[in-house]
């Protein structure tokens, strides 16, 4: 399941994509706009600079901005820093140990194959194509 932060996380960049030449746009702002508590913005917000698709400028004048094009960002990205890999499965991990049963598991496939369909679909489309509504 995707959770609130990371749907959140999308209707941020997005407010950002969808305001291009207001540079850096406070955080209240966004809350605002998007119907988000400050408190809970603030934390998505930090986990966007840290990650570095965001850049933040504190003081007047201060705020948040995207640190290259919408359609330079994919979706996978962006749902992945705030919730983590998207598999399905914890022995389809890049770093899991070795399932003793992978040879055998008669589900192993249809995990692999939901992976491939998940990471597929949410690293096909941009930031530009959810603002646009094109996917």
């Amino acid at each position: 399941m995707i959770s609130t932060k990371a749907r959140y996380a999308l209707r941020v960049m997005a407010d950002l994509a969808e305001h291009p030449d207001d540079g850096y746009i406070p955080l209240k702002t966004i809350s605002t706009r998007q119907e988000i508590s400050e408190k809970y913005l603030e934390i998505i917000l930090k986990t966007l600079v840290r990650g570095k698709l965001l850049k933040g400028l504190r003081g007047k004048g201060g705020g948040y901005m995207l640190t290259r094009l919408p359609e330079e960002y994919v979706i996978g990205e962006i749902i992945e820093l705030t919730d983590g890999p998207l598999n399905p499965v914890v022995c389809l991990l890049p770093d899991s140990e070795a399932c003793p049963r992978k040879d055998t598991c008669i589900t192993l496939p249809l995990w692999k194959k939901y992976d491939i369909l998940t990471h597929d679909f949410f690293y096909s489309i941009t930031l530009q194509d959810l603002i646009n509504g094109s996917f």
